[in-house]
């Protein structure tokens, strides 16, 4: 138990750092190229802190393990809401100003309402993937429109391109990315396999281990964007970042292993964990377009608590 705990650390962190080197040179050689930053912002960047989401449910999927791709994605926006958003939130009340957010916000409704219908007959068909998917490329296309119509008075936009700035070589843009790829697909299948070991230690369901250690897990890059932003007066991005990252886990994350591995999913994913991600989608959106247009500390500490509720009751109900 220790050893495959011990594992499953090394492999997320390896996970989180591949990551990060694999959006580093893929950013470097689109500069290079002479691809806009806003494009590369809209793009690169916003997928990049969703990456291990999508390898470990790509793993997972391959390894038969279905249950713990769509825990994974369940639970990585429920996660994303109410653990770093509450966080974050309790390190300075966020101001939600940007016209982006707030589209992002009715997309990340109506794309978590898609999920519903999805799941609604307990099933993940191949071609419910191919339509997610198609969605994904679509909400790209949305969005790029979106950011060009806005301009640069977006803060949003305008952050991302500041970290998008690199001075980087072709040649080692590109050693960047294999190695970030090479490792990204190692420690992915790390992760789940010593998730499995554990889960069968505790008796946790599939579908528990992908909602919980898993999912948090796979969050970390969120939980460190979001501080990063808030920490350096960008509230906008900070709450971005987590609604793009819950669309593309909708969308890509549990489109992949639908494609991958069509069949029979817990019925508590659908009866259970997707009202809890709608739930607090939809307190999100509730806190987000109030008057004040501020998360506030006191909102912060609901989302806790919310993340604290939901994570107890799923431990004291391992097994299903």
């Amino acid at each position: 138990m220790f050893e495959a705990s011990a594992i499953f650390a090394v492999g997320l962190c390896l996970l989180i750092w591949s990551a990060d080197r694999l959006v580093y040179g893929a950013v470097a050689i689109a500069r290079n190229l002479g691809i806009s930053s806003l494009v590369i912002g809209m793009t690169i960047i916003a997928m990049g802190s969703s990456t291990p989401e999508l390898m470990v449910s790509a793993a997972a999927a391959l390894s038969g393990k279905t249950d713990t791709a769509v825990g994974n994605v369940l639970g990585s926006n429920i996660t994303n809401i109410t653990l770093i958003l509450g966080v974050t939130a309790l390190i300075k009340p966020l101001f939600v100003s940007s016209g982006v957010i707030h589209r992002e916000l009715l997309l990340m409704l109506t794309v978590t309402l898609i999920s519903g219908a999805v799941l609604w007959d307990n099933r993940l068909d191949y071609y419910e993937g191919i339509l997610l998917m198609v969605l994904f490329v679509g909400f790209l296309l949305i969005m790029l429109k979106a950011g060009k119509n806005s301009g640069e008075s977006d803060t949003t936009l305008a952050t991302q391109k500041a970290e998008t700035r690199q001075d980087t070589s072709n040649l080692a843009a590109i050693m960047w990315v294999i190695i970030g790829f090479f490792f990204l697909i190692f420690s992915a299948g790390i992760v789940v396999d010593s998730a499995v070991v554990i889960a069968t230690v505790f008796g946790m369901s599939d579908l528990v281990i992908g909602l919980t250690i898993v999912a948090v897990g796979t969050s970390l890059p969120e939980l460190a964007a979001s501080i990063a932003s808030v920490l350096k007066g960008e509230d906008d991005l900070a709450v971005g970042n987590i609604i793009g990252s819950n669309i593309f886990n909708i969308l890509a994350v549990m489109g992949i292993p639908a494609i991958l591995n069509s069949s029979v999913i817990n019925p508590l994913a659908m009866g259970r964990d997707f009202f809890v991600m709608l739930a607090v989608s939809v307190l999100l959106f509730l806190f987000a377009i109030g008057k004040s247009r501020v998360i506030s500390r006191w909102e912060g500490v609901a989302l806790l608590v919310c993340f604290g509720g939901y994570q107890g009751y799923l431990l004291t109900n391992m097994t299903t």
